[in-house]
């Protein structure tokens, strides 16, 4: 029995003895190093100059979090900045502050992960780290439920925390929408081709001295605690607002932020925000969400930025350019109702165009005003010395307050006369159709002929709104289009009736080319198109408006497309009389290319351009005797009809219009084919307005006649030749 009790002792003493080793090496394993930094409380209390922030930790209930393990970066006010403070709120110490500002300072301070400033300038996105793209961090602090009064009833509401683009994207129960806090390092500053100058601009009680977060200067980087990162900053940050905030607390800004309150703001009761209301508070009560119009670029209260990848508001943020309420006001009522009774009289495509205009779905520095482009591809149309009145770096982006408006291309141009008058309606919705891209674009210039709603249904074009289609319905009878048939035949007059260039005057007579290659002309105020000389028509431009990319011409007509070919448009000029074309016809008309029931030249195809080059009575009689021309008009041998047909064809530019107005000039090919089946060309000069000569291949030169030229056809222009080209078709 002794023995028995022996071994049992000497078991039980090893087993001590190797449990007592094997805790030795657990704690030397796992136990904390001794060299290892406090946490983030302990350090600020060991520093002795962070006394008013450790009491606002205390009072915000983060002793606990920030006194243990975890994982922050901590911009943290020293004491001095708190002095600062309390001078500004007229309070004697940290004392004075009630818990609920004491959350807000501490929250709004403390950013999700531990960065030093070697990371700080990156971006953490779903790929990995991209170097120096970062210029915020998500803080721990966000907006609570607030109350508003919405249509004579007090509901509580939160913020949406996603863009809004259609559907019930705009908010996600889970996000709590936290705010974020700006920073600024070199590191960020010089792949941006940013300079110190951008930050100060919004900072000059604070300028910029390598690493600022929001308007403080970091006095003291990179104190590394057990649970995190601290830089020590020279102001108390308080949680800044949104651009939806910010817009609501300047009463100079009322009018602009009431546009957004009354036309693109909803609340929309959300079951689950009510339930997330319910578990956290235990009260029962209806939650509803602010939620801002999917026209928009951005919704403004949205502190997450677009969320394509997480982490996307580190790298980026909204700007907003708000005119004050006088410069706003003047515009209202000038530009925007310069034809309507109201801004709810206006159509809401209007007040989105208006409101985008000055939003931006990027960050706009100020030394990029110019280059930073929003989505209607506009800069922002202001100088930053003189135009901005107030300039604010806020939670979710920029603000800048302006003396003037942001003057939208959509406005400011040619398709605004027709945009912003009700009476214009259908060419607005034709312009928008094809061409609003190119003639809202500022840096080009353009003529816009504007015919009115009246006229345009007069004469058989409309658009149903119930089928959502174009309708075009003959005013004298006749076969109705519908749909992208009366769509086409719009179009046309409709790209007729925009020239690619300002023309600011039409007095006097000329030729234009219009956007899609035809030609019209004026005199002395009329304006005509093939088609309007076709039907014996005068077209008169009743009053004009000049705009930033060109001018307008109000028209009681349309510019309509012919309904003769171009044969029988040269049968018309030589039937006038003592016609200088009509040797050059007769010739036409007789050979064996023209089909004589509609006018068609055998090689003109519709859709297509050219220029028919007639030469005069005289210059075919010289043809004739230089044995170019057979003598007859209607030979009866196949090499007289053929000489006829070449003659013919290499009067006859093909794949473009050109006229004498000192714009097209080189190599042109005509339709006239050599025995081999090469195509043949001409050569055009082109020196100024009526000037204008023509080389054939064999080197010879001849003038176009200008007195008697620029005739109009389909697709084609007609001009009159002093002598004949000369040609080889073997």
């Amino acid at each position: 029995m002794r023995r028995i009790l022996q071994s049992a002792f000497l078991f039980l003493l090893g087993l001590l003895l190797i449990t007592g080793c094997a805790k030795k090496e657990f704690n030397e394993r796992y136990e904390r190093p001794d060299n290892l930094a406090d946490p983030i409380y302990q350090q600020l209390e060991q520093r002795g100059n962070f006394k008013s922030l450790l009491t606002c930790i205390e009072k915000a209930g983060y002793k606990d979090i920030l006194g243990k393990a975890g994982f922050w970066t901590m911009f943290a006010p020293n004491d001095a900045a708190f002095a600062a403070y309390f001078k500004e709120k007229g309070i004697n110490s940290a004392a004075d502050i009630d818990a609920a500002t004491a959350q807000k300072i501490v929250k709004y301070c403390l950013v999700f992960n531990a960065f030093k400033t070697d990371r700080l300038p990156d971006y953490q996105s779903l790929t990995g780290w991209v170097p120096n793209m970062a210029f915020k961090r998500r803080t721990a602090y966000y907006d609570g439920a607030q109350v508003v009064n919405y249509n004579g009833k007090d509901i509580t509401y939160v913020n949406s925390n996603r863009n809004n683009r259609g559907g019930t994207t705009y908010f996600t129960v889970s996000d709590n929408n936290n705010k974020y806090i700006p920073y600024i390092l070199d590191r960020f500053l010089t792949p941006k081709n940013l300079t110190p100058a951008d930050y100060n601009y919004f900072n000059t009680a604070n300028p910029y001295t390598g690493f600022n977060v929001a308007d403080a200067q970091v006095v003291n980087s990179n104190i590394i605690a057990e649970n995190g990162v601290i830089h020590e900053v020279n102001r108390v940050l308080l949680p800044l607002p949104s651009i939806d905030q910010y817009m609501g607390t300047n009463n100079q800004y009322s009018v602009f932020k009431s546009l957004f309150d009354k036309y693109m703001v909803s609340y929309i009761l959300s079951p689950e925000a009510t339930a997330k209301n319910l578990e956290n508070t235990g009260v029962q009560k209806d939650i509803y969400v602010k939620l801002y119009d999917a026209g928009l670029a951005y919704s403004p209260n949205n502190e997450n930025y677009q969320k394509l990848d997480d982490n996307d508001g580190q790298a980026e943020g909204y700007s907003m350019f708000a005119p004050t309420n006088t410069a706003l006001n003047d515009y209202i009522n000038n530009v925007l109702l310069e034809y309507y009774p109201s801004l709810d009289a206006l159509p809401k495509e209007i007040m989105y165009d208006f409101l985008n205009a000055h939003m931006f779905l990027t960050t706009v520095w100020p030394s990029k005003f110019a280059t930073t482009i929003n989505g209607q591809g506009q800069g922002a149309l202001f100088n930053p010395a003189s135009d901005v009145v107030d300039k604010k770096l806020l939670s979710n982006g920029v603000f800048y307050g302006t003396n003037k408006v942001q003057n939208a291309n959509v406005f400011s141009t040619v398709f605004g006369r027709a945009y912003l008058n009700p009476n214009y309606s259908l060419m607005t919705r034709a312009l928008t159709a094809n061409l609003k891209a190119n003639i809202i674009n500022t840096s080009l210039k353009y003529t816009l002929f504007l015919t009115s709603d009246a006229t345009m249904r007069a004469l058989g074009f409309n658009y149903d709104l119930d089928a959502n289609t174009w309708r075009y319905t003959p005013p004298g009878g006749g076969t109705a289009l519908s749909g992208s048939s009366a769509l086409d035949k719009l179009n046309r007059i409709i790209n007729t009736q925009v020239v690619r260039a300002d023309v600011t005057s039409l007095q006097g007579s000329g030729i234009l080319e219009t956007y899609d290659g035809e030609y019209i002309r004026y005199s002395n105020n009329t304006v005509y198109s093939a088609g309007t000389r076709d039907a014996n028509l005068t077209i008169n431009a009743t009053s004009s408006r000049t705009t930033q990319n060109g001018t307008v011409y109000y028209i009681d007509g349309l510019l309509s497309e012919p309904s003769l070919s171009v044969g029988k448009h040269l049968e018309a000029l030589s039937a006038q009389a003592n016609s200088p074309y009509k040797k050059f016809v007769d010739y036409v008309k007789a050979s064996t290319i023209y089909n004589t029931s509609n006018g068609e030249i055998l090689g003109v195809t519709a859709g297509s351009f050219y220029t028919v080059l007639a030469p005069t009575n005289t210059a075919i009689d010289a043809a004739i005797a230089q044995g170019y021309l057979p003598a007859t008009t209607a030979p009866t041998d196949q090499i007289g009809r053929d000489k006829v047909a070449n003659f013919i064809r290499y009067h006859i530019i093909q794949k473009a219009t050109v006229v004498p107005d000192g714009k097209k000039a080189g190599g042109f090919l005509t339709l006239l084919q050599t025995a081999n089946g090469t195509t043949t060309a001409v050569n055009v000069t082109n020196t100024g307005v009526n000037n204008m000569q023509v080389r054939d291949m064999l080197g010879n030169t001849v003038n176009v006649v200008a007195a008697s030229s620029n005739n109009l056809s389909n697709r084609t222009v007609i001009h009159l030749l002093d002598n004949f080209l000369k040609f080889n078709a073997n």
